[in-house]
């Protein structure tokens, strides 16, 4: 028989109907009922989203499925062969819409946005042979008379099942993927609708397949099982409808609001049809201004609400945006503090080496320029002498570069060790104002030491008489009359200022250049020096005061720097605790 949708056959044989009046109450309530539901809710969710995409993409979904339920209520009430063979020729082309539709709807969803237009393509030509075989016996062989059903063409059945089979991979793939890097709160929402769209696709899908093999097989009369799959759909709708309510996806507060004020308005106008009471009348007229007043003040009141709760909502993304963000610059930060202190490690042993290397000419130098000067290749004249002085000046210039080199590479290292003992301050720096004393002389400076009874302090001797020393020999080189005065005093909570507690005070003050207040934070840095000091002593490595500074801290004290300001002097502090 030729399949053109008009066949020779008027009706079925009476035996179909036999078939059917065991399960024809069944078909009414798994086919009418679904349909009307579906239809509705999109029409509902595309009226008050007509502007969304989601909400037309959803409103197609719902209606091909009702159309499906249609046509599929169509194959099994009717009796002419022609309704049977249309409606069944489309339903091969409707099951695969709703799989595709699906997809689409999943994708926007997730994605906030519209799919590219090379997937609509791709979807497109998946469809088109479909919409070419659907009059063609490529689609339906012929018409089963005794039983009356369509017979399909396998090759057209599998290639409806090979779409449906690529679109539900996709959709679970795609979900899977979102639902992994998505925030919690969207992450609900993903998984609810892959638990619904699942169980809708799942038995959409089982209920056809099973339907047709099982009556291919002869397990079924008929087509009976397949009016039991429907009923995924109301699953899908039915977690959907928690996703309204319990995330807001479609504002069902709004939508409550105005069917309530809707609602309210119809029911109130419809009693216009029966009052006869002038009275009555006008009082169900005043309450229906009422109402509308009243409910569009309401719904205004709803909607002000869901928008500041969205607003608040998107705060709060933006906030943990940030928070994610500076979580990212920190462990960024922190690795770059890792390699930046494995460089400067490595700078550090690279200085060490290097002024290693240094130490042993400056000291070749030192011992010829003395056996030169002592006459021993014989005797010099002044001015050979004058030179070979300022050898050796420039020599232990270099040697005192090289010494502060390698205390600076030792302590940042962490190679140094300190030696902790009692000992009195008064006889360290006593010992350094011997060493100083002629240098001070030769500049026509003075250079006092207030020695004070103090208590002993647990310091590392030699490095502390080192520190005390760069402080002196500083104060010397930078005052060009006056003098240098070195003290030592106790320093206590109810006493003179002091930093911390109860300490040693020792005081390095000088009458010098004096120090300007903004050079005073970074005085104490690697390699840092005034710009008057420059002037009076060019010579400077800068590193003096910074190696005071940390075997001071080595030694658990402080130190730091007082001035009146340019040519008033300056007083170097040092505090050890006691």
């Amino acid at each position: 028989m030729e399949n053109n949708f008009i066949t020779s056959l008027g009706t079925c044989m009476p035996s179909t109907l036999s078939v059917l009046s065991g399960s024809l109450s069944l078909l009414y309530y798994s086919h009418i009922p679904i349909i009307i539901i579906s239809f509705l809710f999109g029409m509902f969710v595309l009226m008050i989203g007509r502007d969304k995409l989601l909400s037309k993409i959803f409103f197609f979904l719902s209606f091909s499925f009702a159309l499906w339920s249609i046509l599929d209520l169509f194959t099994w009430l009717s009796s002419d062969s022609r309704v049977i063979m249309f409606a069944w020729s489309l339903t091969t082309l409707i099951e695969a819409l709703v799989f595709l539709g699906s997809f689409y709807f999943v994708y926007v969803f997730a994605e906030k946005r519209d799919i590219s237009f090379k997937y609509k393509i791709l979807a497109a030509i998946l469809v088109t042979p479909l919409i070419i075989i659907i009059p063609t016996k490529l689609n339906l062989l012929a018409f089963n008379y005794d039983d009356c059903y369509s017979l399909e063409n396998i090759h057209a059945t599998y290639y409806k099942y090979f779409i449906e089979i690529v679109s539900s991979l996709g959709i679970f793939s795609f979900l899977i993927i979102k639902i992994r890097k998505s925030d919690a709160f969207f992450k609900k929402q993903l998984i609810l609708l892959a638990a619904g769209i699942f169980l809708f696709l799942l038995s959409f899908f089982v209920a056809v397949f099973l339907s047709s093999y099982l009556a291919d097989m002869g397990y079924l009369r008929g087509y009976s099982f397949e009016m039991y799959g429907l009923v995924g759909v109301l699953v899908f709708l039915g977690m959907l409808g928690y996703m309204i309510v319990k995330f807001g996806a479609f504002n069902i507060k709004i939508i409550g609001v105005q069917a309530l004020v809707v609602s309210l308005f119809i029911l109130i106008a419809s009693q216009f049809a029966f009052i006869q009471n002038p009275i009555n009348r006008a009082l169900t007229s005043i309450t229906l201004m009422l109402v509308t007043i009243f409910g569009f003040n309401l719904i205004n009141s709803v909607k002000k609400e869901i928008k500041q709760k969205e607003a608040l909502a998107h705060a709060n993304n933006e906030i943990n945006e940030r928070k994610n963000q500076l979580q990212r610059i920190s462990d960024y930060l922190s690795v770059a503090n890792s390699k930046l202190k494995e460089l400067d490690n490595a700078k550090t042993e690279f200085v060490s080496i290097v002024a290693h290397q240094l130490q042993s000419p400056p000291t070749t130098i030192k011992g010829y320029s003395m056996l030169l000067s002592e006459g021993n290749y014989g005797e010099l004249t002044l001015e050979q002498k004058d030179i070979i002085q300022k050898i050796f000046n420039a020599n232990e210039q270099q040697v005192a570069f090289v010494d502060d080199l390698l205390s600076v590479s030792r302590l940042e290292s962490g190679r140094v060790i300190f030696n902790f003992e009692k000992y009195q301050m008064g006889e360290i720096c006593q010992e350094v104002i011997d060493n100083l004393f002629v240098k001070a002389k030769d500049k026509s400076l003075y250079l006092e030491f207030n020695k004070q009874m103090v208590p002993e302090v647990s310091v590392d001797r030699a490095k502390m008489r080192e520190a005390v020393s760069n402080l002196v020999d500083n104060a010397i080189k930078y005052t060009k009359r006056g003098g240098v005065k070195l003290s030592l005093t106790i320093c206590s909570l109810g006493g003179e200022r002091c930093i911390r507690g109860n300490h040693l005070r020792i005081m390095v003050s000088d009458t010098g250049i004096g120090i300007p207040i903004d050079e005073m934070p970074r005085l104490f840095s690697k390699f840092s020096r005034g710009k008057d000091v420059k002037r009076l002593n060019a010579n400077g490595t800068g590193l003096g005061l910074y190696v005071v500074k940390m075997i001071t801290e080595g030694n658990r004290g402080k130190v730091w720097v007082e001035s009146d300001g340019e040519g008033k002097g300056s007083r170097f502090i040092i505090e050890l605790p006691i």
